[in-house]
């Protein structure tokens, strides 16, 4: 356990002290923000506010996981490196994206299929990676088996090895584009993102703990109930790093915010997530957890389905909550309000987790 607060404490003090010195940074170069000219009318007054502030949630995070090592004098597992990698390989691109808005000064980025190549390239590496590594037990940081709390019945490895692991990489990169771009559709007002990973990431820290206490590795007389995670502790740090992070840097994108994650930031959560999901067993179960995400990308998949069948709209604008600011709602009372239910969501989803595991 003091490796999880380390590690949340340490990124918390980074990222809330380390944030105005980046704004600094990127106010004197001229880094801002680009808004599309399609958007709500009250977003053209956030044009020029710096962006790309996901690379101090990055670095906060990281550091603060290599601090909660250092302290604790623990080995970085391979579980933990695989998010790590698969949350800095995602925020990458989206840096990438971001500075090629900032220097080509409109709102486009990288192509759709360059950003998904980008996202595919390292999904693949880190799908294969995470079914290898095995440790004393031959246990892999994930399984080839669907998981919903735990494990399921469904194994993708039905017809062969092989077959097996190419299966397994399809569904593992269809969890990391889909969180990855849930999360990017979400950041459209200010603190709205960060504040809802901070309440996912916040559980992963719960889960993760619980995990380790009932580990099947480490209980000497193991139940039948018990978890087949690789390394839940070291999940656990790597969740409170994030939470920290996020912590800090809410109090400078809150509203009205003095900068932006931007895709640096979403794409790296929306990582980190799927990561989380996959290597804790929980992929089906994070869909309740991170609730929220999930209907905010619904809002944005239903309006442009609807739209090429019929020619008109569900909402007045997608994703969800830029209907409600044309339906009159302020974007603190949105913001305020998507937060509370996505602690609904999470409160859902931890509470069927523990309800699994007593039932059992």
């Amino acid at each position: 356990m003091r490796g999880v607060l380390v590690s949340g404490g340490t990124a918390m003090v980074l990222a809330l002290f380390g944030t105005p010195l980046f704004i600094r940074f990127l106010v004197r170069r001229q880094y801002g923000q680009f808004i599309r000219q399609d958007g709500p009318t009250a977003h053209f007054t956030k044009r020029g506010t710096p962006t790309m502030g996901g690379v101090v949630i990055l670095a906060a995070a990281l550091l603060g996981y290599l601090a909660a090592v250092l302290t604790t004098g623990a080995t970085p597992t391979a579980s933990a490196v695989l998010v790590l990698f698969l949350m800095t390989g995602l925020g990458v691109v989206g840096f990438l994206d971001d500075f090629l808005k900032i220097s080509r000064q409109r709102s486009l980025g990288l192509s759709p299929w360059a950003k998904v190549a980008g996202q595919g390239v390292v999904g693949v590496v880190f799908s294969v990676a995470a079914l290898q590594f095995p440790n004393e037990r031959f246990r892999t940081p994930a399984s080839t088996r669907v998981s919903f709390i735990r494990d399921t019945n469904i194994d993708l490895a039905f017809a062969g090895v092989t077959l097996g692991v190419i299966l397994f990489v399809v569904w593992a990169n269809f969890l990391i584009t889909a969180w990855s771009n849930a999360v990017n559709l979400t950041d459209g007002l200010d603190g709205l993102a960060t504040g809802v990973s901070l309440i996912v990431f916040g559980a992963f820290v719960l889960v993760s703990v619980w995990q380790f206490n009932q580990s099947c590795q480490f209980l000497s007389s193991a139940g039948p109930r018990c978890y087949e995670t690789r390394d839940p502790m070291s999940l656990a740090i790597v969740a409170a790093a994030i939470t920290g992070a996020l912590f800090g840097f809410l109090w400078w994108n809150a509203s009205p915010a003095r900068i932006f994650m931007g895709d640096t930031g979403a794409l790296a959560l929306g990582g980190a997530l799927a990561g989380l999901s996959i290597v804790s067993r929980t992929e089906v179960l994070t869909a309740i957890i991170g609730g929220m995400f999930v209907l905010v990308a619904l809002s944005d998949v239903i309006q442009i389905g609807f739209f090429k069948l019929t020619g008109r709209r569900v909402f007045k604008m997608a994703p969800l909550h830029h209907h409600f600011e044309l339906s009159g709602w302020g974007e603190v009372t949105i913001v305020i309000r998507f937060w509370l239910i996505a602690g609904i969501f999470v409160a859902l989803g931890v509470g069927i987790f523990y309800a699994e595991w007593v039932a059992g």
